[in-house]
């Protein structure tokens, strides 16, 4: 099977598979006298379960450890459920964390109408300063940054 059947049947990139193949996630694939990849037609599956796990929250190096397990024989399934009962924590933690900046939000807004009320017209009400001690706020603020340096430290 060629890099572009994939690509088709997956809709992932072909520098996705390249990507995956470099990684270790692909295994089996060859390249014909001309150079070009060659895949298993069991690719396909994979490709889509690499997927999935990575819609979930896995990472590609979750994926890989798993998948190097389950291809030497060995079966990953109790570290599987350990990643997805950590995964669930997650989703939990960042909806607690979505509904008190939801709520915040509403506070800042009543906030505001107050100030611009008070504001005359033409005149700047200085609104994004009221984002300023606001600690759900300032929690999404810190965890921007965080994810940016864990980006920056993946690189």
């Amino acid at each position: 099977m060629g890099p572009q059947e994939v690509v088709r049947s997956t809709g992932v990139s072909a520098s996705t598979l390249r990507h995956y193949e470099r990684l270790g996630l692909l295994l089996n694939v060859r390249r014909n006298q001309s150079g070009y990849r060659r895949y298993p037609q069991t690719v396909v599956n994979r490709v889509l379960l690499i997927q999935r796990a990575l819609a979930i929250g896995f990472s590609l190096a979750d994926v890989r450890r798993v998948l190097s397990v389950r291809d030497k024989g060995g079966a990953p399934c109790q570290g599987v459920r350990a990643l997805v009962a950590a995964r669930l924590g997650d989703v939990d933690r960042q909806i607690a964390e979505l509904h008190e900046l939801r709520a915040e939000l509403g506070d800042l807004l009543a906030q505001w109408d107050i100030q611009l009320a008070q504001t005359p017209s033409g005149q700047p009400a200085h609104l994004l300063e009221g984002l300023a001690n606001r600690p759900a706020i300032e929690r999404q603020r810190a965890s921007r940054k965080g994810k940016a340096l864990a980006r920056f430290c993946q690189v």
